[in-house]
């Protein structure tokens, strides 16, 4: 059997290649929504910002309930196939023009065939998603977001993305699997660069020339477009790879009397995984999105607007960067952490685990000690740039500032995460859904203590974003200490960090640009808070 091409024959022995390609992916469709944007931003309300926000909420929940736990559990047990080979067979009615329907499958092709029929469940609960979340976005919005200008047929639109979306599963796993990641990069990056085109255009344009009776509608149209070039370019990626490799980019139904399948056609061990991690993805989604729901329950929408450009471009580094690390880590540890082989090689592989982790955590606090002092001093900078005279206040400067103080707690909790995810057996996993909602429920009172309290405003969500996410990394921390230990290794905080002069140099050059009055912008200063940073990353 001949693999679909070339870029499939072999598994990248290493993440650099995949982590690469992600990168890059990320890094162009930040760039190109960063254009796009910038030429909206400057004529953009804050309030039409914070409705943006609200309808991008609810397409990232839509897409994150109906296919989190099914990719985790493909990606956790891909190769998983309980049906003895001599009892399974092809149904031939499922398959049209398969030749030699009725033969005895390969192993090879029951599992592949078993990730797309997975796959498929992904778009069946996008429909259940789509219409709970639907309806509540109709009736219970506030009237300050429900009268703002096409927001309803927005909300169509956003649900018909979201749907177009989750119909290329079947697609984006079969390129997973068989490791098709410049198919998926060249993609992403068309799709990325269209929705850019399109919001950007719409925007400009607008009905006869007047920008202000479009409001939201560009953004969700932009998502639309993004989703039809997904589903379509996804399609023609893996078009040939069926007949190649024998097996359907439809559900299809096994013939057999074994019942290790529902409906011989889903496996009940990766709907066991996939239902386990959901429950603890819900709480993991709350988490994340929280702060969108808080802000939208407790705030304006000016303030929600300001947190928005806040989290877009005060998160750039981070989605360009530490996302496409934790995804491809994910992959990594999953692949150690449950090979098959003997006891010294899986001993190795998990040698090899904790060195990737130690690696990425040590440069994650060198990136800190970087961020801590110069992300205050060099914010003024980049905020006059993208946001113009209508987003110039102390306001958002302030809230941009606290947020590069976040950035480096978002990115140890998410690679630890990542490992947690990767190593938990279902019953951990199960557990590990009980302390997140511990962790809601801290998340909650500190958003309400920063938020409500102390009244803070956006910079109290920010405070309580921290909160959380040394919280959970702490408990992470505490866990693969644990899982380590029960396999005769130990890891010490002193591996995971720079050496102290590191931090040191930090706090130095931070009392130094406060001194000098970095942190306040004027046409004095910006030269020589330039030099004093590049002076100190040279240093570092």
């Amino acid at each position: 059997m001949s693999p679909p091409d070339a870029e499939a024959s072999t598994v990248p022995t290493s993440t650099a290649s995949v982590t690469t390609l992600l990168v890059l992916v990320q890094l162009i469709s930040k760039v190109l929504t960063f254009a796009a944007n910038q030429l909206i931003l400057r004529d953009l309300p804050p309030a039409t910002l914070g409705v943006a926000t609200q309808l991008e909420l609810y397409l990232i929940t839509i897409l994150f309930f109906s296919r989190e736990s099914i990719r985790l559990s493909i990606q956790r047990q891909p190769l998983v196939v309980s049906i003895p080979s001599a009892t399974v067979r092809y149904d031939i009615d499922a398959i049209d023009n398969k030749p030699d329907a009725s033969r005895q499958p390969s192993t090879q092709e029951v599992e592949s065939q078993t990730v797309v029929n997975m796959s498929y469940l992904s778009l069946g609960m996008g429909f259940l998603f789509a219409a709970i979340l639907g309806a509540s976005y109709f009736h219970f919005a506030s009237d300050e977001v429900s009268q703002t200008s096409s927001y309803h047929r927005s909300v169509i639109i956003i649900t018909i993305a979201s749907l177009l979306e989750l119909a290329s599963e079947p697609f984006f796993n079969v390129i997973q699997r068989f490791f098709l990641y410049k198919r998926r990069a060249l993609v992403e990056m068309s799709a990325a660069f269209i929705k850019s085109l399109v919001t950007c255009s719409i925007y400009m344009c607008g009905p006869f020339g007047n920008k202000s009776c479009i409001d939201v509608l560009p953004f969700a149209l932009g998502h639309l477009s993004y989703a039809c070039t997904l589903l379509g370019g996804f399609f023609v990626a893996t078009r040939k790879v069926p007949s190649e490799q024998s097996f359907s980019l439809l559900p299809t139904r096994f013939q057999s009397i074994h019942h290790g399948y529902l409906m011989n056609i889903f496996p009940w061990s990766m709907i066991s995984l996939a239902a386990s991690v959901f429950l603890q993805s819900i709480v993991k989604h709350l988490l994340t999105q929280g702060d969108s729901m808080i802000l939208a329950a407790m705030t304006s929408l000016e303030d929600q607007g300001i947190y928005a450009l806040a989290s877009n471009y005060g998160g750039l580094v981070a989605r360009i960067v530490f996302q496409p690390i934790e995804e491809s880590s994910r992959s990594f540890f999953s692949s150690l952490l449950h090979s098959s082989g003997p006891e010294n090689q899986r001993a190795k592989n998990l040698g090899l685990a904790k060195k990737h982790l130690a690696e990425i955590l040590r440069a994650y606090g060198i990136i800190a000690a970087v961020a801590f002092p110069l992300g205050p001093a060099l914010v003024p900078l980049v905020l006059d740039f993208i946001g113009g005279r209508s987003w110039a206040s102390t306001k958002v400067n302030s809230l941009l500032s606290l947020y590069c103080l976040y950035i480096p707690f978002l990115a140890f909790n998410g690679i630890s995460e990542a490992f947690v995810s990767s190593a938990a057996s279902p019953s951990e996993v199960r557990k590990q859904a009980l302390w997140m909602g511990g962790f809601s429920a801290c998340f909650v009172s500190a958003a309400y203590l920063f938020l409500v309290v102390c009244d803070l405003g956006a910079q109290g969500m920010i405070y309580a974003n921290i909160v959380n996410m040394a919280i959970r990394t702490t408990w992470s921390f505490s866990f693969i200490r644990s899982f380590l230990q029960r396999r005769a290794l130990t890891i010490e905080l002193h591996e995971l960090l720079p050496k102290p002069q590191t931090f040191l140099a930090g706090i130095v050059t931070s009392t130094l640009l406060m001194k000098r009055g970095s942190y306040r912008l004027n046409s004095g200063n910006i030269v020589g808070t330039v030099m004093y940073s590049a002076l100190y990353i040279m240093i570092v």
